[in-house]
């Protein structure tokens, strides 16, 4: 039985309430162990104990919050493609079991990676030379280290790559595309602090799958963009073939295709005998496709 007119309305908006709230809840169960440490965290006193409850929840995040994010992402990237009556479970954890492996390899390359930027954030903070500028650009590579990171579930969702192809094109994506990395992060940061300071049942129940849609919508916005380059510069190849079939002069045309082609080099995707493919600087290697 459909409903229509204001019935239809709030019953299409309850379903959605019930899907965000249910993969929600997934995603806070199977990373029950990270969510217990930091709320330890949150009890914490001294800057000490804070420090240490911060390295205990780094260590354990890869194994926990990563594999469950990876799989909230499989399950918003079937509503973001069209599939919105996928089940809900079987999609969850299918996705947590088909990217368990490179999403923890990925946590513990973002954990480290983080580390890293933290401890140079607080030597260059602490220096009162021309130095402490730097603190600035370690800012700024955790705010691109941010974005990639959102990136990089989508990509994990939505690809099959291997992992530091992911982590490349999630870093050239968040780089080529600066407003919709700013829209991004600036959008999922909103939903934290509202989730953290102002409404803490978001947490459980809509945090984590709000982030997760936003995430992948933009993601989903600068793909279909790179498959458009990619469709347009195969036709200009085409049409380049068929004129030097037929004896024409292809070489100027093919030195006003460079450009493209190289912008497809540094991490857009193309489209292979069906496949979805992304970063041409790898033509030689595995193919990826999108999964199902």
């Amino acid at each position: 039985m459909e409903f229509r007119g204001i019935m239809g309305g709030f019953y299409r908006i309850s379903e959605w309430i019930m899907r965000l709230s249910v993969i929600n809840v997934l995603w806070v169960i199977c990373a029950i162990p990270f969510f217990l440490l930091g709320l330890l965290t949150l009890q914490t006193e001294t800057v000490d104990q804070l420090l240490s409850a911060m390295i205990i929840v780094a260590i354990v995040s890869p194994f926990t919050i990563f594999p469950s994010t990876a799989a909230m992402f499989a399950v918003a990237r079937k509503w973001m493609t069209g599939e919105e009556d996928a089940p809900l479970f079987k999609t969850f954890f299918r996705g947590y079991k088909e990217n368990f492996k490179q999403s923890v390899l990925g946590g513990l390359i973002y954990v480290l990676i983080a580390a890293i930027l933290y401890t140079n954030f607080r030597f260059y903070g602490s220096q009162t030379s021309s130095f402490g500028v730097l603190r600035f650009l370690v800012l700024t590579l955790t705010v691109l280290v941010s974005v990639s990171f959102f990136h990089f579930f989508s990509i994990m969702s939505h690809l099959h790559m291997k992992l530091f192809q992911i982590i490349k094109n999630a870093l050239l994506i968040s780089i080529g595309h600066p407003i919709r990395s700013i829209s991004m992060i600036a959008c999922n940061g909103i939903v934290i602090y509202i989730s953290l300071t102002k409404f803490t049942f978001l947490i459980p129940f809509f945090m984590g799958s709000l982030i997760a849609i936003i995430s992948f919508w933009h993601f989903n916005h600068i793909f279909g963009r790179l498959q458009m380059k990619q469709q347009e510069l195969a036709e200009k190849e085409a049409e380049a073939a068929r004129a030097k079939e037929e004896g024409e002069e292809a070489e100027e045309f093919s030195d006003a295709a460079e450009p493209e082609l190289k912008a497809l080099e540094d991490g857009t995707s193309r489209e292979s005998n069906g496949r979805t493919e992304m970063d041409q600087s790898d033509r030689d290697g595995d193919t990826k496709h999108h999964k199902a």
